[in-house]
C-alpha cells in the first residue's frame, strides 16, 4: 500500500515505523516516506497518512479527522477484527461490573490499540504472575495480542482457572478465553525448529525493534545453538561457518525478502 501511494507520486507520512525492520523502513524513507509519531501526528493538515498493520486506537483517527488528514489504513485484518471483539467485550462489561485484559507486551502498538477498542480502561498481563493478581470474583473478559505464543496464553487462562477453583467461583461469574493469537505468526514456530534443525547454521534476519523477531530467533536457537542473529549482511561472522557443510538463512515475519537475499549472498561471497 505504501509503495502504491509513493509510485503516484504522492506525500506520504507513516504513523510508527511501517515494519520493525530498520533496513527496510529505510529503504521506503528514501522512496519517499516520512515516518512520524503520534505528536508529530497532532502538528500535520490535510496530508496523507498511513496506519500500519499494528492498528491504532480510536483516538488517532478523531486526531485524523479535526487535521483533515485523510488515511491509508494498512491495519492487519486479524488485528481488525480483534479490535472489535475487545469493543464488544468492553461494552458487555460495562454492563456486568467485568473486566478486560490482553495478554500481550506493555506498550506494543498493537496492544495499545486494543486498550484504545476500551476507553484505556483494559489492563495488560504479560506473565503467570500477573495473572494471578486478577479478582476472579467479577468477569473476566481475556485477549492476546495476535503474535503472543499459544502456550503463553494456556498458561495464563490455566492460572486463572486455578485461582477460580481455589476460590470457588461459579459458573455464575463469566470467563471468557477469545485465543486471538495469529496462526499465520504460530505456524511458523514448528516449521522454524525443522528448518534449524536441517542446517549446521540458521541466521536468523530480524529488525533489533521486532518482538517477533525476538520470539522466532528463540525458537530457532532452542532448535540449533548455532543460530545468529543479524539486521544486516555486514554483522556476518564468517567464523560462524567453521566446520560447518550447510546453513539456512531465514527471518522474522517483518523482514523482507530482499535483505534474506542479501544476507545469503553475503554468505556464498565468502
Amino acid at each position: 500500500m505504501a509503495e502504491n501511494e509513493l509510485q503516484s507520486g504522492n506525500t506520504l507520512f507513516s504513523l510508527g515505523d511501517i515494519v520493525h525492520n530498520e533496513p527496510e523502513v529505510a529503504r521506503l524513507n528514501r522512496c519517499g516516506m516520512h515516518t512520524i509519531n503520534h505528536h508529530d501526528l497532532q502538528q500535520l493538515r490535510n496530508v496523507k497518512v498511513l496506519i500500519r498493520a499494528h492498528g491504532e486506537p480510536p483516538e488517532t483517527y478523531r486526531v485524523a479527522t479535526d487535521n483533515n488528514i485523510s488515511v491509508a489504513d494498512a491495519t492487519c485484518p486479524v488485528v481488525l477484527h480483534l479490535q472489535k471483539k475487545v469493543h464488544r467485550a468492553y461494552l458487555e462489561s460495562q454492563a456486568n461490573n467485568g473486566q478486560v485484559f490482553i495478554y500481550g507486551k506493555p506498550g506494543h502498538a498493537e496492544v495499545n490499540g486494543l486498550v484504545g477498542q476500551t476507553g484505556n480502561t483494559a489492563i495488560v498481563i504479560n506473565s503467570v504472575e500477573e495473572a494471578g493478581l486478577i479478582d476472579v470474583n467479577r468477569p473476566v473478559y481475556l485477549f492476546a495480542q495476535t503474535t503472543m505464543t499459544i502456550e503463553g496464553l494456556q498458561r495464563i487462562r490455566a492460572a486463572i482457572e486455578q485461582k477460580r477453583s481455589e476460590q470457588h467461583v461459579g459458573n455464575d461469574i463469566p470467563f471468557q478465553v477469545n485465543d486471538t493469537i495469529c496462526r499465520q505468526v504460530s505456524n511458523r514456530e514448528p516449521q522454524l525448529v525443522e528448518f534449524a534443525c536441517r542446517h549446521d547454521v540458521v541466521i536468523f534476519v530480524s529488525g533489533s525493534k521486532s518482538s517477533n523477531g525476538k520470539a522466532l530467533y528463540e525458537v530457532c536457537l532452542n532448535a540449533n545453538p548455532r543460530t545468529h542473529m543479524v539486521a544486516a549482511p555486514k554483522e556476518i561472522d564468517m567464523n560462524w561457518f567453521a566446520g560447518a557443510s550447510n546453513a539456512g538463512v531465514c527471518g522474522a515475519t517483518s523482514t523482507p525478502r530482499w535483505l534474506m537475499e542479501e544476507v545469503a549472498d553475503k554468505i556464498l561471497e565468502q
